[in-house]
């Protein structure tokens, strides 16, 4: 059971000095907005797009040929939880193959929450008639865009936040249990991951869908991109500093982008200050901060809460990898970050051989 696709939500901001401390100046990257935006929106997508329909919608497939679903099946075959799973059951499992899930209460832990089951043969056409072929990727996936999708929806009663923290899943049939005559198919949610599916608990609809990290968290890199939670050791994109509440500050509706903005930038210059210890360690070790910003889906969804991030913007598109915490010694692309001079133009050295650059006017 893969997770579905994420729809991520991070976006940095390009706005002027919006990455740094009052004391920092700006004398640090700054790429475009739409740039940071798109490598933010990437987040648990792994950029990798032709993948997606392999990655993101799941079926029972183990050695043993178990069908999915069987209601004539005698007592205490392994597949049974998921043959009886109807709306507002949580699955989980720990095997590779998911040959012992298991259904569970959705206060404790679990992988899946069933929103609805979708019986395929009651569809008219010979696509799901008995003997029919096996769906591809592709088609699963469009299976769980046309059925899944506004099923939960419906689940969450309108309230679910495509860009937070859950995604929508379609969990369906080995291919021996389709031979077999089964057509179910059972949509729900999943927490967002670009690989793997992620535990959580508490079911969904009662659960704040923001997307948010613990501060400390490092979100890892793949091409570029911010991808899963790793050890900050590991090379990672960005480290979460904080999760600010916006509920708590805006309290009569959704505030523009502008005024989120605004407020962000107060909070996370605010909040990176106590979380590393200084007002100069971002400017001195070359990174920025990076933020999100609210939509009116998320917002109606009950959404409220965005992180700020600190990472180093790459010399083209997305992302430089960090290994290490902020709050201690940094690699950026494999070495030491160079504090900027604290007055004054910053002049590169002249390469080897090369004419000296001429004298420099004084800093306004």
């Amino acid at each position: 059971m893969s997770p579905d696709e994420p729809n991520p939500r991070d976006r940095a901001t390009g706005k002027k000095g919006a990455g740094e401390p009052p004391r920092a100046g700006r004398r640090g990257l700054h790429l475009s907005a739409p740039t940071l935006r798109w490598g933010l929106l990437a987040v648990a997508v792994g950029a990798v797009a032709a993948a997606l329909v392999t990655l993101f919608v799941t079926g029972f497939d183990n050695e043993t040929g178990l069908e999915a679903h069987n209601p004539a099946a005698p007592a205490g075959v392994r597949d049974a939880a998921f043959g009886t799973a109807a709306a507002g059951d949580c699955l989980t499992w720990s095997t590779t193959d998911r040959s012992d899930l298991v259904k569970v209460s959705c206060d404790g832990k679990h992988l899946f929450e069933v929103a609805a089951e979708v019986d395929m043969s009651r569809y008219p056409g010979r696509e799901f008639a008995p003997g029919s072929r096996f769906p591809d990727s592709l088609r699963l996936t469009e299976l769980k865009e046309e059925h899944c999708v506004p099923a939960v929806q419906k689940y969450m009663d309108g309230r679910f936040d495509p860009r937070g923290r859950y995604v929508v899943g379609l969990m369906y049939p080995s291919a021996d249990g389709w031979q077999a005559g089964d057509r179910t198919l059972r949509c729900g949610l999943q927490v967002a991951a670009a690989t793997g599916t992620p535990t959580t608990s508490g079911s969904a609809a009662a659960q704040d869908q923001s997307r948010v990290y613990q501060p400390g968290v490092c979100l890892g890199i793949n091409q570029n991109l911010p991808s899963d939670p790793v050890d900050c050791a590991q090379q990672h994109a960005v480290e979460i500093v904080s999760t600010i509440d916006l509920g708590a500050h805006f309290t009569s509706g959704l505030p523009s982008k502008d005024d989120q903005d605004k407020f962000m930038e107060q909070e996370c210059t605010r909040t990176s200050t106590d979380y590393l210890g200084s007002p100069d360690a971002i400017r001195n070790k070359t990174l920025t901060l990076f933020f999100d910003y609210l939509d009116a889906r998320s917002w109606l969804a009950g959404s409220r809460k965005l992180d700020c991030m600190i990472g180093k913007g790459a010399d083209r598109e997305g992302f430089a990898p960090i290994q290490g915490s902020a709050r201690g010694d940094i690699l950026i692309n494999g070495q030491a970050p160079v504090p900027p001079p604290n007055s004054g133009r910053s002049t590169p050295a002249p390469l080897p051989g090369a004419a000296p650059l001429p004298p420099q006017p004084a800093p306004r």
